[in-house]
């Protein structure tokens, strides 16, 4: 197994996530397999009780881990399936350390963090990265292993001492460290300075780790006389120092160190260069320049409570984004608080009620995603009855599809009290209600999470066409409420199709409108399955039909498969793009990589 560590320095946000993705793109595209590994130094066990604001989204694995996000653009960049050991925590570590010493399996002598710490990172990374996770049996031939955070903090000592040790337990040959850092430019002078970027290296020598490659961020490509500094004083071969600089796409990235020969100095370091072959990137050029070129523009409102911070639904953004890239739209996301919808935010601030209302009436879908809490809760339900009543295009997730629901049943059976149990306890009409099986007193890892089964039972629905008329499909969970099974009937009645139910038949998976255009709400969260090359059917449908082109998708082979054309090169995609969309749109930055996403 060889083994390929990268780190960050100077500041985070650099985008060491997408850097790991790239490094394991690249590397799969020279013909090996590669597995992924993400440390995070934080004393929780997984990210499932943290709030966005402090780490955007939880990603959700097939095994029900609730994990960081950068295990999300792992999957989506790699195509792989993790599991939740691929991400480890210091909060993993220690418990996994004292549980031992309560059995006695260190022999009556002193825990310490070292060796007993440090021997169980190494441990856990070297058990893991033998598992399988591309559908292949065998181990993979290169572990690619993002150390979260930045050199020097405190919480990250115990793994970079670990992983110092780490190196020469494989030995020489088998682990390359690519250290990723920044060379700002001085708007004063307008001069790359390296000087950070020294330091960074200079503190993690001193840690006991030396860089073998250098890929430093900057805004423009690095000048020669730069490069050559950063060789002298960092002692890293002129030749191992590559540029990461902004782009319009982020897809952009792995054709970068494709261009500079990154693969060739990672081989060279890992003693594989008499058998890796030229990498093969000619689909991820097609959709990289496709991104760049898309004009004619899809508006989507994403209603929700943290549209202050993208990377809460950095997931949902990936899936718009390659269902819009399939139909070779260019994507508009109009972030919409969901709470300046709702009438208390008319009288207390009227200017953010009618801006927010300006911009879901400018639309040409809405989506409603998954989220916690009563904060906005009748904001969404707004959203969707707007939704409902003017025929626009609408896709609710997990609490949108609830959220759904309960404006079914205000709305068209009249149940003016209707709410769900988690916003209104004593609630007469009950039509979202708390899980038997769940926890009320423990509220890490007890939702109901991971990748099940939702079987269809109405054959000609939208959804169903949508993935291909199969019979059920696997799509993973995060949540703790549900559809009131006793309500079911009476909804049904009045025009509300439940199209997908659980294996039992009595929890409510998929439902639709069939009198609407676009009408469908998931319990699942599809956007965690998207791919660059296989868009989200529902996404997709919510795109096709924002742009007025649902039937053309819901036709047997549309839905499963779009042919994109970029000048002599044709690529097969379900959705096809990761982080982007046309190189024209208004520039944010998200993970130190400049996006091209259009958002207001």
């Amino acid at each position: 197994m060889k083994y390929v560590l990268v780190t960050g320095g100077v500041v985070s946000g650099l985008g060491k996530g997408v850097t790991a993705s790239s490094i394991g793109v690249l590397l799969k595209a020279c013909g090996l397999r590669v597995t992924s590994i993400k440390i995070d130094p934080y004393l929780n066990t997984d990210a499932g009780t943290m709030s966005p604001f402090e780490h955007g989204e939880v990603f959700v694995l097939d095994d029900g881990g609730e994990v960081d996000l950068d295990l999300g653009n792992y999957e989506r960049f790699l195509d792989i399936k993790l599991t939740r050991d691929n991400n480890i925590t210091t909060g993993k570590i220690y418990q996994h350390v004292i549980a031992k010493e309560r059995k006695g399996d260190y022999l009556g002598k002193t825990v310490q963090v070292v060796p007993h710490i440090t021997d169980a990172i190494q441990e856990w990374i070297e058990r893991v990265a033998m598992i399988p996770v591309d559908g292949e049996e065998g181990p993979a031939d290169v572990c690619v292993i993002e150390l979260g955070g930045t050199i020097g903090d405190i919480e990250s000592a115990p793994f970079i001492e670990a992983l110092g040790q780490f190196f020469y337990r494989v030995g020489p040959g088998n682990f390359c460290l690519v250290h990723v850092s920044l060379v700002p430019v001085l708007n004063v002078v307008g001069e790359q300075k390296t000087k950070p970027t020294q330091h960074s290296v200079r503190g993690l020598r001193g840690l006991g780790l030396t860089p073998d490659i250098l890929a430093c961020r900057s805004t423009k490509a690095l000048e020669d006389n730069v490069r050559e500094k950063l060789a002298q004083f960092c002692h890293v071969p002129l030749e191992y120092i590559f540029t990461l600089y902004d782009v319009p796409n982020i897809w952009h990235i792995p054709l970068l160190l494709k261009d500079q020969k990154a693969h060739l100095a990672i081989s060279k370091v890992l003693k594989l260069a008499s058998i890796v072959k030229e990498p093969s990137l000619v689909e991820w050029t097609s959709r990289a320049e496709l991104c760049d070129n898309l004009h004619v523009p899809v508006r989507i409102a994403v209603v929700g409570k943290y549209t202050g911070l993208s990377d809460a639904y950095l997931s949902v953004l990936k899936a718009l984004l390659h269902a819009s890239v399939a139909c070779r739209k260019k994507l508009v996301v109009d972030w919409v608080p969901a709470c300046d919808l709702e009438k208390e935010t008319e009288k207390e601030n009227p200017n953010a009620y009618k801006a927010a209302w300006k911009l879901l009436k400018g639309v040409d879908g809405v989506l409603v995603p998954g989220g916690f809490g009563d904060r906005g809760v009748e904001g969404k339900i707004l959203a969707a009855k707007y939704a409902r009543e003017n025929k626009i295009p609408f896709l609710g997730i997990c609490l949108g599809m609830q959220i759904a629901v309960i404006e079914f049943a205000r709305s068209v059976l009249c149940l003016q009290d209707a709410n769900s149990t988690e916003f209104k306890p004593d609630t007469k009409h009950p039509c979202i209600i708390f899980m038997p099986e769940g926890s009320r007193t423990h509220m890490g890892g007890t939702m109901r999470l991971g990748s099940r089964k939702s079987f269809f039972n109405v054959k000609d629905s939208k959804s169903a066409k949508l993935y291909g008329n199969k019979s059920f499909v696997d799509e993973r969970h995060r949540h703790r409420y549900e559809v009131n099974p006793d309500m079911v009937e009476r909804l049904e009645k009045a025009g509300l199709s439940f199209a997908a139910k659980d294996e039992s038949g009595k929890r409510m998976e998929i439902i639709e409108l069939p009198s609407h255009p676009f009408f469908i709400g998931a319990q699942f969260h599809p956007e965690f399955k998207s791919r660059p090359g296989k868009a989200s059917p529902l996404f997709l449908g919510l795109i096709a039909a924002s742009c007025g082109e649902l039937e053309s998708v819901l036709k047997p082979a549309s839905a499963h498969q779009h042919v994109i054309s970029n000048g002599t090169k044709n690529v097969f995609v379900n959705g096809a793009s990761k982080k982007a969309t046309n190189g024209l749109a208004d520039v944010r930055y998200n993970k130190g990589f400049c996006n091209g996403l259009y958002t207001r």
